[in-house]
Order: C-alpha cells, then structure tokens, then sequence
C-alpha cells in the first residue's frame, strides 16, 4: 500500500478506501460474509470525475474547436487502452485483490479490469481528500499532460465519418453487427460488419468491440467513395 502511495504521490488518511479501490467484484463475493466491498461504486464515481476534470482541461486548453469535437476528444482521451497505459506504469496488477477464479485466467493483466481500477482510485483519493485537487492533479499528470493533443485531433473518427455522410440522405439507417469474437477473455478479437438498411457495406477486427466497429466504419467509407 505505501508503495502505491509513492507512485500515486498520495497518502490515504482511511486505508480502507484504497484497498476498496483495488477490490476486484470476485474476491469481494468470495468474502461476502466478512462485509467487503468491491471497487465497482467508486469506479462509477471515478468515471464522472475523470469526465469532469478531461472536459475542464479541454475547454480551457482548446478554445477554438466546437463542442461535437471536444466531445469526440474526450472520448478519446479517457478511453480504456487510454486507462490501461496508466494502469500499466503503476503497476496496478500488483496489488490488485482477485477471487481464485480471476486470478486463474489472468485478470491481473486484463485491460478492461485495470483500466476500471484506475477510475475507482481517483474516486477514492476523491473521498478521502475531500477534495478535486488531489484527484485532478493525478488525472493531469498520468493522463492530460502526457496527451499529445495535435496528434488526438487528428485521430480518425470513422463511425462519426460514416454516419455524416449516410445522414445526407433520405432514410438511411446504419446499423452495426458483431460477426465472431475469438481468443482468451484478456486478448480477444473481434470482428464486425457494418450494414445501411440492412445491406452490408463494411466489416472490420479489432481489439475491442470499439475499434472493430471503427474499422468496419472505415471499410464502408473507403467502398463508398466515388
């Protein structure tokens, strides 16, 4: 815990906060009974504290770009794979606490459940400070700072691409639909189409259903081009 403490540049006045913050749902149903609590509250409450300082930073940073994009660039910027860089440099698998069942297929290396544990150690650094300013100055230095905005804002917004364009006309409906799904729950890969009134125009893989969508999006551009 105190070396936690040291990376994060924080000291937990109520350690039960902290180890809450790294209670993964698994090991806390293994121990109902003794009352523990999983970290699952506090990431929502982290979600909405990430949201807030990124949209803060972003207005005060970017003044001259409209609010469909800022909203596009915070997305991006608090993304998982944005959330498990963090997680990864602390080495957040470590102290991790994870059911037997967990712990078997690799959930201390699985991005998804890293990138949640960042959220619910902002939250709790919120709780305990009493404060944004604890939480914000982490959120500032592990994330915004470190962005290169120049480089987000010309990231590619496929699926927002497409759907300009489909919208120009008439009664056009995209849709998006999941093919297959392959690998072990921590490295998976998925794979899907994107269709316009039900006619297929696109399909794309990725890691994660996100950009899977995301390069079926850009297939169907690239089709659709004159």
């Amino acid at each position: 815990m105190q070396e936690l403490e040291r990376k994060i540049g924080y000291r937990f006045r109520d350690w039960r906060l902290l180890e809450t913050a790294l209670t993964h749902s698994s090991y806390a149903n293994e121990r109902r009974d003794e009352g523990c609590e999983s970290y699952e509250r506090l990431e929502f409450l982290g979600d909405s504290i990430l949201g807030h300082v990124t949209a803060d930073f972003l207005y005060r940073q970017e003044p001259t770009i409209p609010e469909g994009r800022m909203t596009r660039l915070r997305a991006e910027l608090v993304c998982e794979a944005s959330l498990h860089r963090i997680a990864q440099r602390l080495d957040l698998g470590r102290y991790m606490r994870l059911g037997k069942g967990e712990e078997r297929t690799r959930g201390r290396e699985r991005p998804s459940i890293l990138a949640d544990m960042v959220e619910s150690l902002i939250a709790a650094m919120y709780l305990d400070s009493g404060s944004l300013e604890q939480p914000r100055r982490f959120i500032l230095e592990e994330l915004l700072e470190q962005a290169d905005l120049g480089e987000q804002h010309q990231s590619e917004d496929y699926k927002t691409m497409l759907q300009e364009l489909v919208q120009r006309r008439p009664n056009q409906k995209i849709g998006y639909e999941l093919l297959s799904e392959s690998g072990p729950d921590h490295d998976k890969t998925f794979r899907f189409r994107v269709t316009i009134n039900g006619q297929a125009v696109g399909e794309g893989s990725g890691r994660s259903k996100k950009e899977a969508e995301q390069m079926a999006a850009k297939q169907a551009l690239e089709a659709m081009q004159p």
